[in-house]
């Protein structure tokens, strides 16, 4: 099910950190996930889980090949909606796609950034509603993920005055937006340093124990 929340794209120019997790069991996983910003409200539908058809940006984390020969997936591309145009289902969004890039699984540098695609205004058909939705929708077919949302910020570039809204974002000055603290761990590596820790406790336990049993004892 789709869910999503009013933004207002005349605010600012915004940057909007997402941390998101995709797992599964097994060695297939799909389909994948969307973020949108458009004009209507999400509703259910046949794209990532949402409704085709639409007018604004889809950004599509598409984690199953269909019919797209020389890609490899999980790839990620975006999409500028018309409300007229329907995405190509038959060859994963070649024929709408404005940029894309194919992910590389990262396990070691954590917290870094990784640029997929770049894209301007002036040079590509860009046009943000004034006033859009930002959700995000998943799909699973014979396939399944597990999307998960962990966090969403919608920040300020830059810093218009006092009397914005948009001036409690981070400051020109600063030259590029905080990074969204990662959450780290799971229940297992929770659990894992609980019984670490009162191991811990027991272990200096039975060293203070035996110290002052010998401390005692050489008193004879």
């Amino acid at each position: 099910m789709p869910v999503a929340n009013a933004y207002d794209g005349d605010e600012n120019i915004k940057s909007i950190p997402v941390e998101f997790k995709i797992h599964g069991n097994g060695n297939l996983h799909g389909d994948g996930f969307a973020m949108w910003l458009t004009k209507q409200r999400a509703t259910q539908g046949p794209v990532f889980g949402s409704t085709d058809n639409f007018e604004g940006l889809g950004i599509f984390f598409d984690t199953y090949k269909n019919n797209r020969p020389g890609t490899s997936f999980p790839y990620v591309m975006a999409m500028m909606g018309d409300g007229q145009t329907s995405y190509d289902q038959a060859h994963d969004g070649k024929a709408n796609e404005l940029a894309g890039c194919s992910v590389n699984l990262q396990y070691k540098s954590e917290d870094s950034w990784t640029n997929c695609f770049t894209l301007t205004a002036p040079e590509t058909n860009i046009a943000i509603p004034s006033v859009a939705y930002l959700g995000f929708s998943g799909e699973t077919g014979e396939l399944s993920d597990n999307h998960d949302i962990v966090s969403v910020k919608s920040q300020n570039l830059y810093s218009v005055g006092p009397s914005s809204r948009s001036s409690r974002g981070p400051s020109a000055d600063s030259g590029r937006v905080k990074k969204t603290k990662k959450r780290k761990g799971s229940w297992s590596g929770f659990l894992f340093k609980t019984v670490l820790f009162f191991v811990a406790v027991a272990g200096c336990y039975v060293g203070f124990t035996m110290y002052r049993n010998k401390q005692r004892y050489s008193r004879f």
